[in-house]
């Protein structure tokens, strides 16, 4: 009869869910037979975890076992009669299939194959065949490498780098996978797979919303007043800007085609520009006598306080 599957797993009967699936996939990633290939109980002891994480896992099969109702093998008890016409009722919960269900766990998934492999294969004294893990890696990369597309190296733990090509339009917090550059497979199956979680250095003049660049630019009041031509900064470089007559601070200017394409495709965001009036430091006594002389009747708050006071 096999083991508690809670000694198994090393666990105690008070174990969540949680426990239990972090101490199945623990001991799947020590106790494949590959790794042990000296121990003739390796592959016992790798089928016994299993197990026990199978009867575990579903809730309903491990109420049935803690209540004495199957063993750890998931064998029904002996049984009075009055229980078998309940269990046998059509409405009775425990009558479910033990599928994987809507989310799948992928070490459940990972497990089922080898036992199906070991019990096609074990007659004939072969070994499992299993995926590498896949090993995570953070990488910084510049706000316009990022945007652009450019490549990087990163430094694996062994010492050796390897080389990553960041596509054009890559953002902050988005994982790349390189696939086959994880970990070794086992018994000859393929290698994992490399997941680069990427992080962006911010810049000092760009900012990103979508595929949308954003930019302040500021301006002069002879700008803002009279309009005129000025020079912009975009991510590929400086371009032309017309600045309208009578243009106020926070109003935006579209350069369309100027944001960020994405890899494969040729259509781009636009940039978005606020315009910002800034003094100069200096004060100008001629600009300063003008305005004295002509403030004018307009007044851009007379509307700020209406419905402001009860």
């Amino acid at each position: 009869m096999p083991d508690d599957p809670y000694k198994t797993l090393g666990l105690t009967k008070q174990a969540t869910a949680d426990d239990i699936k972090k101490a199945y996939r623990k001991l799947v990633r020590t106790s494949h037979p590959d790794l042990h290939p000296d121990d003739p109980a390796a592959e016992a002891r790798f089928k016994a975890i299993a197990s026990a994480h199978d009867l575990l896992k579903d809730p309903a099969t491990r109420a049935r076992f803690d209540a004495g109702e199957i063993d750890a093998a998931g064998t029904e008890r002996p049984q009075r009669q009055y229980y078998r016409d309940f269990a046998d009722a059509p409405d009775n919960a425990y009558q479910q299939s033990r599928g994987y269900g809507a989310n799948p766990d992928p070490a459940d998934i990972f497990a089922e194959i080898l036992r199906k492999r070991g019990r096609q294969q074990g007659a004939q004294g072969q070994g499992f065949a299993a995926p590498g893990q896949d090993m995570r890696f953070t990488l910084e990369v510049g706000f316009l490498e990022a945007a652009l597309g450019d490549e990087a190296r990163i430094t694996l733990p062994d010492g050796q780098t390897l080389g990553v090509k960041i596509p054009q339009g890559t953002a902050d917090g988005q994982t790349l996978r390189l696939r086959g550059k994880g970990g070794p497979g086992y018994g000859g199956g393929p290698a994992g797979d490399a997941l680069i979680t990427v992080t962006l250095r911010p810049h000092p003049l760009f900012r990103r919303n979508g595929d949308d660049i954003e930019v302040t630019l500021p301006i002069t009041i002879a700008e803002a007043v009279l309009g005129g031509k000025v020079t912009a900064p975009t991510i590929d470089g400086p371009v032309g800007l017309t600045i309208p007559a009578g243009a106020s601070s926070g109003r935006i200017l579209r350069l369309r085609g100027r944001g960020v394409g994405r890899a494969g495709s040729t259509a781009k965001g636009d940039q978005r520009v606020e315009l910002r009036i800034v003094l100069s430091p200096e004060q100008d006594t001629a600009l300063h006598d003008f305005l004295a002389k002509h403030q004018g009747t307009f007044d851009p708050r007379k509307d700020l306080l209406k419905g402001a006071t009860p």
